[in-house]
């Protein structure tokens, strides 16, 4: 089961200057603000900025699921001929990330988080 996308990770080449356009995009400080990641809430929604994201293979936005069970839906998305990208990892602060490329080579994120 699902709680739809609440998420959208964007690769980024240069941080700074994403970071500009996306502040003035969303209107918001950054709730996170790393080398290797930001992050915005706004509206509900989480906006990511990943300045690695080229590097694993990001071609553009990817959207991010919420799921119960996010190895259980990966292992489903596999199943029914999604190629695996990054296997289920650990974010930090009880958070858990995947992601697969599905058969026409749109790229799916799924969140899980595990603690609330």
């Amino acid at each position: 089961m699902t709680a739809g996308v609440q998420t959208i990770i964007y690769p980024v080449k240069d941080l700074d200057r994403a970071k500009a356009v996306f502040g003035a995009l969303l209107g918001v400080e950054p709730y996170a603000d790393e080398p290797y990641y930001v992050g915005y809430k706004d509206a509900g929604q989480d906006v990511g900025l990943d300045p690695n994201g080229h590097a694993k293979g990001m071609t553009g936005p990817v959207p991010y699921w919420h799921v119960d069970d996010i190895r259980a839906t990966r292992a489903a998305l596999l199943e029914a001929g999604a190629e695996s990208l990054q296997d289920v990892q650990d974010v930090g602060g009880g958070r858990l990330i995947a992601s697969v490329k599905a058969t026409d080579g749109n790229l799916i994120g799924l969140v899980q988080d595990t603690a609330e």
